[in-house]
């Protein structure tokens, strides 16, 4: 593998700095939309439910159909390389948004975003588990975690204000363009790190595929259903949380961006909370792992369903509520891809990433903000216009399934944990 031409030594920190920013820009291509979704309906005249087919079903087909094959090449190839192409070009294909004409070519570009995470995040994630060790590798996720509340802040923030004042076309060609630059420096300043691999590895079944191998893990299969749900429920909450507080509570854009964007740094401290509790208890009991995951879910559910009830008007109880269930929500993520490079063999590490990954893509960013529109479109028609809350409603209510699963694996985690044996040799 060469990797002489970059120029920078292998530096954790820095590297987990890019490789999050990166996956932030990402994240923001597709949030931006979210934000926008009041501008883009009246310019081009769409329904809730294409708007839900344009935030949802563009993304979930590029990433159906890549995810996995890019995740099986991160296992294989450099894995550098693949994020700098993948986020760069991403994010310039998300850019074309800005010279849509209509409905489907805006929903044509929503791909980019796809691209971007298909290929970059399983690679992102597989090179932070060879840089850190087991005992750091929660927090060192919980970081790299931060990049979807990190993107989503600056969409509602910087995204609402640039929108109010130069329209909505100029505010993604900035957010498509700004992958790119960033994907060129990590090209230039980043090495590849060291793969490392683990022994357990060496006694797979030859015949057995990758995915195949993956799936038959209990604790990787209850992983997977456990994000799908818990990733329906945030997707279609970030989606239309702002056009929920448009219409329910009467603000404007750039209010209801800064007060969606509190939120969002909820969730950043959230991740890191999630992380730092998670390494520390999972010293005393291995069962934490996947314990801290069940625990943040259990604690946002009540809190996103509290907020959803409340009346028009009602912005401080609801602005705490919104805080709180944006703190607990992504108490998942970074335990549970944490977990996967403890017992999942480091040459499937990334197509296991990959896995989850596709399982949000498909089940969460792809159904759940074109159910979610459709069920507000039903659901206004009775209700006289409120359909939206009630939909959103049903949607946070599939943390529950989400709860179960992971509970799931959480009583196979400790044997999966000690049949999964320390890396031993350097390749």
């Amino acid at each position: 593998m060469n990797t002489a031409i970059c120029p920078a030594p292998t530096r954790p920190a820095y590297t987990l700095a890019i490789l999050t920013l990166l996956s932030a820009l990402s994240f923001m291509d597709r949030q931006i939309l979210a934000v926008l979704i009041q501008p883009v309906k009246v310019e081009f005249g769409l329904s809730d439910l294409q708007i839900g087919l344009v935030t949802g079903v563009g993304f979930a087909l590029t990433f159906g159909l890549l995810g996995v094959p890019l995740g099986r090449l991160a296992d294989r190839c450099e894995r550098r390389s693949l994020v700098v192409w993948c986020r760069g070009a991403g994010g310039l294909l998300a850019a074309l948004g800005a010279v849509s004409v209509g409905f489907w070519s805006l929903m044509l570009t929503r791909a980019g975003g796809a691209l971007s995470d298909a290929g970059g995040s399983p690679a992102s994630m597989a090179m932070l588990a060879d840089l850190y060790p087991p005992e750091q590798r929660s927090r060192a996720m919980s970081v790299f975690s931060t990049s979807g509340s990190l993107g989503a802040l600056v969409a509602l923030v910087l995204g609402a204000w640039l929108a109010q004042h130069y329209g909505w076309r100029i505010t993604v060609a900035l957010f498509g363009c700004s992958s790119l630059i960033m994907a060129l420096l990590l090209r230039w300043t980043v090495r590849e790190p060291l793969r490392v691999v683990t022994v357990h590895a060496k006694v797979d079944t030859p015949r057995q595929g990758a995915v195949a191998a993956v799936w038959a893990e209990p604790v990787t299969r209850w992983l997977i259903v456990g994000a799908a749900c818990a990733l329906l429920a945030g997707f279609s909450f970030g989606a239309w949380n702002t056009a929920l507080l448009v219409r329910h509570h009467g603000l404007s854009l750039q209010h209801a961006g800064w007060i969606s964007g509190s939120s969002a740094l909820a969730s950043i401290l959230g991740s890191l909370m999630a992380g730092a509790l998670t390494d520390r208890l999972a010293r005393r009991d291995l069962r934490w792992q996947l314990g801290v995951p069940v625990l943040g879910l259990g604690l946002a559910l009540p809190c996103g369903l509290a907020y959803l009830m409340l009346p028009a008007g009602a912005l401080t109880p609801a602005t705490v509520l919104m805080v709180s269930f944006a703190f607990f929500m992504p108490w998942w993520a970074a335990p549970t891809y944490a977990a996967l490079s403890l017992i999942v063999p480091s040459q499937r590490r990334a197509t296991a990433s990959a896995m989850v990954l596709l399982s949000g893509a498909i089940v969460g960013n792809g159904l759940g903000p074109i159910l979610t529109g459709w069920l507000s479109d039903v659901l206004s028609a009775r209700l006289g216009g409120d359909g939206l809350r009630y939909a959103l409603g049903g949607m946070v209510t599939m943390l529950l399934p989400a709860m179960l699963a992971f509970a799931r694996a959480l009583q196979a985690y400790p044997a999966a944990h000690r049949r999964a044996m320390q890396p031993v040799a350097v390749a």
